[in-house]
């Protein structure tokens, strides 16, 4: 079950990372080139900050000065992310704890159930981000579609695509963690018995062979008290 969790670790850890690339990316959405009259120029705007750029190399971005001015979809998508991010952070640390390969933790229940516990804080985590994503995708493509929407469109980000990629890997090593959990407890655990005296007295029993051979009885009888008389 061991290799199970590290595949678990693996795909939430690289989750977590992709979640945290994907709320720190200023590529939400991108201006189409399909609408926009200047093609040598666009506009990159993520959750904080809004970006342009042109085709000889200048790049300058300006964060949003207030919250009160930010539209509602996107102050959704920055609480949906931060918290995904946060889920993301203590299903790593639970996870650690929770490994059977790790010496921390406790005793093998306490592991299970911090485990457990990780498994569904990753899967919380790539809901939230799954969520964020999507509602910020619902409304690039509602706008995109609109034929009276006449305000500048635009199209799909990459981090759009990194969220759903980290938001995939999370729920996927959350499910893993559960099913290694419930798979370790239904396996019995194998038992060891000290042999130690059978084997003593075993070499103090009957020895049955062919001519020559010899044969022990109970040592305490041959040894009583008329054997010196």
């Amino acid at each position: 079950m061991s290799r199970a969790q590290i595949s678990a670790l693996v795909f939430g850890v690289g989750g977590f990372g992709a979640l945290v690339a994907a709320t720190a990316s200023n590529e939400w959405k991108v201006t189409t080139r399909a609408s926009s009259v200047i093609t040598a120029t666009w506009v990159y705007q993520g959750l904080w900050m809004n970006c342009a750029g042109n085709a000889l190399g200048s790049f300058h971005c300006r964060p949003h000065f207030t919250i009160f001015k930010v539209e509602g979809y996107i102050q959704a998508c920055r609480g949906l992310m931060i918290a995904a991010v946060s889920l993301g952070f203590f299903g790593s640390i639970f996870a650690l704890f929770g490994m059977k390969c790790t010496k921390v933790g406790g005793s093998d229940k306490a592991k299970a159930k911090i485990a457990c516990l990780a498994g569904i804080v990753f899967i919380l985590s790539g809901l939230c981000s799954m969520t964020g994503c999507s509602l910020y995708a619902n409304k690039i493509t509602t706008e995109f579609f609109d034929p009276h929407y006449v305000e500048q469109k635009y199209e799909l980000g990459a981090a759009l695509f990194i969220g759903w990629a980290g938001a995939s890997l999370c729920i996927i090593g959350g499910i893993i963690f559960c099913f290694s959990i419930s798979d370790n407890s239904k396996t019995p655990r194998m038992g060891y018995t000290y042999n130690g005296a059978t084997s003593v007295m075993s070499s103090r029993t009957k020895y049955h062979g062919g001519e020559g051979d010899f044969k022990i009885t109970n040592p305490s009888k041959q040894f009583d008290k008329n054997a010196y008389v």
